[in-house]
């Protein structure tokens, strides 16, 4: 079964294709990796993914829905944490996850989250005071806590030391066990082949491979998804 599916996706800004003919679908109960440079589409394609941004041309399905014109129903099934979210500096951790759960109508206990993403002992911790991986949890757990059946991770890691890194590689983890739909954005390439079932490699707006990161890796002859990403980025200069 489909949870995305996403055909010719096109999106201009000016005399910039950001994405330009993208396709790929992603199942249910898969981790999805897109990865690529800055600049190479990824975060406009996952913000018409959810809604954000509504496509020059092409399809996009999520969950069998429009998510342009569906965000509000959308907004229910779907969890994000995108590359610029925050919070108010001085919000307590408990106080944030209490808010976000009464924003959905099938919410999971908050306590529970707090209590399934190790936030026990910070809930009374402002937000301002927590470090880069506390805050990464957090944000984690504020797009889990309405039970969503897909959940979009843009640039999750970016900033953290390789401890924190590493302890959120485990959180993205437990998603796959628990059966949630990951989309997992990112610029780190041994992120995406260490996290994701399968990859779209993005270059200047389009897709330039899929599959298994070790099917890439084997397509290009290469010994890593990074050296991978070099030869594909490459093949058409």
């Amino acid at each position: 079964m489909e949870a995305i599916e996403v055909t010719d996706l096109r999106k201009t800004y000016g005399n910039t294709h950001a994405v330009d003919g993208v396709t790929f679908t992603v199942r249910a109960g898969e981790t999805f990796g897109i990865v690529g440079h800055n600049g190479a589409g990824k975060t406009t394609a996952v913000e018409c993914l959810i809604g954000l941004q509504r496509p020059d041309a092409g399809t996009v399905r999520v969950l069998g829905e429009d998510p342009a014109r569906r965000r509000r129903a959308l907004a229910q099934r779907i969890g994000a944490q995108l590359q610029e979210s925050s919070l108010p500096e001085r919000i307590k951790v408990a106080e944030a996850l209490r808010m976000f759960g009464s924003f959905y109508r099938d919410a999971a206990d908050w306590r529970q989250v707090m209590e399934r993403w190790s936030l026990q002992p910070l809930a009374r911790k402002a937000f301002g005071d927590l470090s880069g991986g506390q805050k990464q949890r957090l944000m984690l757990a504020l797009a889990l806590v309405g039970n969503p059946e897909v959940v979009v991770l843009d640039e999750l890691t970016t900033g953290l030391d390789p401890i924190a890194r590493r302890e959120t590689w485990r959180s993205v983890n437990e998603l796959k066990t628990a059966g949630v739909t990951v989309v997992l954005v990112s610029h780190y390439f041994d992120e995406t082949e260490a996290l994701c079932d399968r990859i779209a490699v993005l270059a200047r707006g389009r897709v330039k491979a899929m599959g298994t990161p070790g099917d890439i890796i084997a397509q290009t002859g290469t010994g890593s998804l990074e050296e991978a990403y070099f030869v594909l980025e490459g093949a058409d200069r």
